[in-house]
């Protein structure tokens, strides 16, 4: 496992036609028997694990690229490639793979004959290769229907990328373009952009070689300017012979790395730009192409990486002050870029990348360049910073939390960016945009890192609330010193409701950092003058900050909104917006509708006492109506507090169940057979189940209908009665010595406790009457299993008083058991 020759890297390519690394392991081959053939093993170099796990088929076609990489295709869209740190490893590999495809080692590309008709295969196999015209002026439009002819066939494909290879034909090729340049032959310049397009199809790795040598490269993109569809040939060498210049901002002395740069940045030009965009069916056909530029950039941030005197120089001449304006710009694009092309970078190397540059002191040369007043300078600047911070917002915390130990809070990196946030000049402000996302992933907990020494959390929003969090909120205290916001344009709108965003995810996963705060500096009453505002997305958002702390149920919070009176601003916007029926409209009422649902007495007794009179004639919906009477019933339990303790009691004992369920249990409750009753258990006859059929739906039916009469007299507040003057409830307890206890339904007036007829006469076993005082406290009432409902009581004061009427008529023993 430790030689290195075997070293590999997994990548697939994804939907994208990008290339996502699955790990570095280490890949032998062998027998698998689940797979019933020689296969190649990946395992993970970290735990041992299968990363990948291929059966060697004798019909895919596996592709050597470039000396270290084998490229192929497990499924129609799924391209897989195995990375190899030395080349003998690779040829290792190789040479196991043409072994079971019975190939010579000395191909980069073994045979798929998959897509072949019969005739084709033994007319294609009964010659040994393909023969190429010979490359003339004459025989151009012989040589791209040949081509041309070619591409549709997998095994053609292969023979005429050999013969290229073999005979150096692409030289010619390109010799002959000089030469039809010269005497201006388009015809013969329009066979060759066939031909020059039809072999970049041929997928392959060795042609691409040597298309892609410096001698080569630029008679290539020659080539494709004379497309027969265009009137007039495109100027792509023009454009990188003139136009587009190579900045070498820190002077590199590889010359390999040079040209390798050169050489990527041209091909991926062609990519982008010459080639027309390909049809679905010639997609997959460039999938070699992509390869080449991906592993080209891998290369590249590794050679750069490993060349310590060109990271110094680059970093000592960033944060050098006598560094000219200019020169720091093209530094900044220079890291930029460099930043963006370790994003091919598998992770464990992007690891290595990112603390590269936290070493050489990224951070604080972006706190200078920050710093500057070129626009396009910051701007490059927060794409670096927003590198960092996806990668590793622990390391930015580290490092600010350090600098304030040093700095002022003006000049702190954090206080950098919600500066640059808030005097965006943007109209659009799209870079504010961009920094409020990056602000919200430096504080937001879920990323945070706790050990057993220090938590991240506790430190870094301690420091954030001390010498972060004024910066963030003063344009908001600055433009909400009156009634309505100073100034109301849709910048400064669409800045608040960034602000706002952010406190309102602060709100929602920070705890007391963020109460202590607006509690303190007043800030929800500051944030509610922007319901005045004429824009109405940044009023909703003023609401959404609000309804936002409501939805904590937090008394903290609850007290000061009502000791400031700050629904005030909400009911006048309500008001104000009249009957329209829109989005504020809707917001507005849900929060109210949300204290009603969740019964949070104290913020209801303050609505309904201040406000009530504004509200009281919203009749639309019943949610002003419906905390009305939640607030009447708080006082009636209040004027009552011996009736309200025993609703709680004999709340506490009820066991609530879906209506749907309550039919299905009952159900099955009376069509159990005896045999299957528990020991211990009342058994009840058929003609009392017949009985009690009847009796149990009784109750049932005059249930719903109070029900439906409650509902009805929605605005009436139920009517104090004295206990002792109620009618008795038509449903008993029955207890048994058991742990069950059962629910039957007794007429008041003949099925008394102990009288013959009844399931619980002193006559049956295990009934009511007849518990001896040894069994008292098993038989009184549990919450778990211990009473079975067979009607799903409702959550408000009438079911309260039934309960109370159902404790009135218990027999005293029953009455000591509940009370005690």
């Amino acid at each position: 496992m430790t030689d290195t020759r075997r070293r590999v890297k997994v990548y697939t390519l994804n939907e994208d036609r990008q290339w996502d690394d699955r790990g570095t392991g280490h890949v032998s081959s062998g027998y698998v028997e689940r797979l019933k053939g020689m296969s190649l093993l990946v395992r993970a170099e970290s735990d041992g694990s299968l990363l990948l796990e291929s059966k060697i088929n004798p019909n895919t076609a596996y592709q050597k690229q470039q000396d270290t990489l084998i490229v192929w295709s497990e499924a129609e869209n799924y391209d897989l490639a195995l990375s190899f740190q030395e080349k003998a490893g690779c040829d290792e590999i190789w040479e196991k793979i043409c072994q079971v495809q019975g190939k010579d080692p000395s191909v980069d590309i073994t045979q798929d004959l998959v897509d072949e008709s019969e005739e084709e295969r033994f007319d294609d196999m009964s010659s040994p290769g393909l023969e190429l015209p010979s490359c003339e002026l004459g025989r151009l439009e012989e040589i791209a229907e040949l081509v041309a002819s070619s591409l549709p066939s997998p095994l053609r494909r292969e023979k005429l990328a050999l013969a290229l290879e073999n005979e150096g034909y692409i030289k010619k090729l390109l010799e002959l373009f000089h030469v039809c340049e010269d005497l201006e032959n388009i015809e013969g310049l329009h066979h060759l952009y066939e031909i020059i397009k039809g072999i970049f199809l041929l997928n392959r790795t060795a042609l691409f070689e040597v298309m892609f040598s410096e001698e080569c490269i630029m008679d290539v993109i020659g080539c494709l300017e004379y497309d027969p569809a265009l009137s007039q040939p495109r100027k792509h060498r023009e454009f990188l012979t003139k136009t587009a210049k190579f900045k070498e901002v820190i002077p590199i002395s590889d010359p390999e790395l040079k040209q390798k740069i050169h050489q990527t940045y041209r091909v991926q030009y062609i990519q982008d730009m010459v080639l027309p965009t390909p049809s679905v069916f010639e997609e997959n056909m460039l999938s070699t192409l992509h390869s080449f530029i991906f592993f080209n950039k891998v290369e590249i941030v590794g050679m750069l990486q490993e060349d310590e005197k060109f990271l110094t120089d680059l970093f000592a001449q960033l944060t050098d002050e006598a560094t000219d304006e200019e020169k720091r710009q093209e530094l900044v694009n220079f890291l930029k870029e460099f930043c963006a092309f370790s994003q091919t970078l598998q992770p464990q190397n992007r690891d290595a990348f990112f603390k590269t540059l936290s070493n050489m002191g990224i951070l604080p040369a972006l706190e200078v360049i920050l710093g500057m007043d070129d626009t396009q300078v910051r701007s490059a600047a927060t794409d670096i910073f927003s590198y960092l911070v996806e990668y590793n917002p622990s390391m930015v915390r580290e490092f600010v939390m350090q600098e304030a130990q040093q700095n002022d809070d003006d000049i702190l990196l954090i206080n950098l960016i919600i500066e640059h946030m808030i005097c965006d000049t943007d109209p659009e402000l799209g870079g504010a945009v961009q920094l409020m996302g990056l602000l919200r992933t430096l504080v937001d907990p879920e990323n945070m890192l706790a050990t057993a020494n220090k938590t991240e959390k506790t430190e870094f929003l301690g420091f954030f609330y001390k010498h972060c969090m004024h910066v963030l909120t003063a344009p908001l205290l600055a433009n909400t010193t009156e009634d309505k916001p100073s100034k109301d344009d849709f910048q400064t709108a669409q800045l608040l409701a960034l602000v706002l965003e952010l406190l309102t995810f602060c709100v929602e996963h920070h705890t007391y950092h963020i109460k202590n705060y607006i509690i303190n500096k007043d800030i929800l009453r500051r944030v509610l003058v922007l319901m005045a505002s004429k824009h109405a997305f940044l009023a909703l958002c003023a609401l959404r900050f609000k309804r936002k702390i409501i939805g904590l149920k937090d008394e903290f919070y609850n007290r000061y909104i009502m000791k400031s009176f700050l629904f005030e601003p909400v009911v006048k916007a309500f008001l104000n917006n009249g009957s329209r029926y829109n989005l504020m409209n809707s917001a507005i009422i849900e929060m109210f509708e949300f204290i009603r649902v969740e019964d949070i007495k104290s913020l209801t007794a303050h609505v309904i006492e201040n406000y009530w009179k504004a509200l009281e004639d919203v009749d639309y919906v019943q949610t002003f109506k419906g905390l009305k009477l939640r607030f009447e019933q708080q006082r009636e339990r209040q004027d009552n507090p011996k009736l309200d303790s025993m609703r709680s009691i004999l709340r506490n004992h009820r066991y609530r169940r879906d209506a749907r369920t309550l039919e299905d249990e009952e159900e099955m409750w009376f069509n159990t057979d005896e045999d299957d009753m528990e020991d211990g258990e009342a058994v009840v006859s058929p003609s009392d189940k017949t009985k009690n059929d009847d009796d149990i739906m009784d109750p049932i039916s005059k249930f719903m209908e109070r029900k439906k009469l409650k509902e009805s007299e929605e605005k009436e507040v139920l009517l104090k009665t004295n206990l002792s003057g109620r009618q008795s409830p038509s449903f008993k307890l029955s207890l048994s010595s058991g742990t069950k206890t059962s629910l039957t339904s007794q007429s008041p007036s003949t099925n008394l406790p102990g009288s013959p007829g009844s399931p619980g006469s002193p006559g049956s076993p295990g009934s009511p009457g007849s518990v001896p005082k040894s069994t008292s406290q098993t038989a009184a009432i549990t919450t778990k299993g211990g009473l079975v409902g067979l009607v799903d009581y409702p959550d408000d004061d009438e079911d309260d008083d039934e309960d109370e009427d159902k404790e009135d008529t218990l027999p005293l023993s029953k009455k000591a058991k509940f009370e005690s």
